[in-house]
């Protein structure tokens, strides 16, 4: 393998599970150590804690609510304090509020600006207190940024949809520091929160060109790629990893 990671820290927000928890393994898989923050269930989080530090890498899970800025700056400096370092932060926590947009309160706009859009913000501000050049700043966004197909996904599209422009802004900005920064756009990914045989699939199936959901893992490749030296001339970049769903 030529894109190996080791000797590098990640943090992964939200690495307790799906997208999230599939990430954090296979940026240790490639030597990195990581620390994963988790909400609520610390059982799945400390797993993936410990599935870590049997691949050989060291790990901390680190509870932290990404609705409280002071919670998210906390959790990086305590990922780059008990790592060492800082290497790769990975924005990847987030809010999944649906609904009519008439029946959308306040309250649910507040929840996904603040938990989509403002801790990646905050966070990448943190982390720049430890990246050094080579660093690694790579948000989840989703593909109902590019293209929402089903009603209710109002207020969800438009918190990812501010993810191109942090990205693209915060890429020209950190370019001259050889700190680069881009944007993984997931499509329908076999997770809990949206399962490869529930209700939907077959008709999120029908609107993907590959026909079918995919795995965290193909979702947590591309921010691999991102996150090594073969990724090192990308940045402000979009990356689509949705089968087709947005062709």
């Amino acid at each position: 393998m030529t894109n190996r990671l080791d000797g590098k820290v990640a943090l992964v927000t939200g690495g307790g599970r799906g997208i999230g928890a599939a990430t954090a393994v296979r940026l240790a898989r490639d030597g990195a150590d990581v620390a994963l923050t988790y909400l609520r269930d610390k059982q799945r989080a400390e797993e993936v804690a410990h599935e870590i530090t049997m691949l050989g890498r060291r790990a901390i899970a680190v509870p932290a609510d990404s609705a409280d800025p002071a919670a998210v700056v906390a959790a990086v400096d305590r990922a780059a304090a008990e790592l060492g370092r800082l290497d790769i932060l990975v924005n990847n926590a987030g809010a999944f509020l649906l609904g009519p947009v008439e029946q959308l309160g306040l309250a649910d706009f507040e929840q996904s600006v603040a938990v989509n859009v403002r801790a990646p913000f905050v966070a990448a501000q943190a982390a720049l207190r430890h990246l050094t050049g080579g660093g690694r700043i790579i948000s989840i966004g989703s593909n109902v940024a590019e293209r929402a197909v089903f009603p209710g996904f109002s207020l969800y599209a438009l918190s990812k949809t501010a993810l191109t422009g942090l990205t693209k802004a915060l890429a020209r900005e950190l370019g001259p520091r050889a700190i680069t920064v881009n944007l993984v756009n997931p499509g329908p990914t076999d997770t809990d929160l949206n399962p490869a045989d529930g209700p939907n699939a077959e008709a999120i199936n029908a609107l993907t060109a590959l026909g079918h959901y995919a795995e965290p893992a193909d979702v947590a490749a591309a921010v691999a790629f991102l996150a090594g030296p073969d990724g090192r001339y990308v940045t402000g970049a979009t990356i689509n990893v949705d089968g087709g769903f947005t062709v």
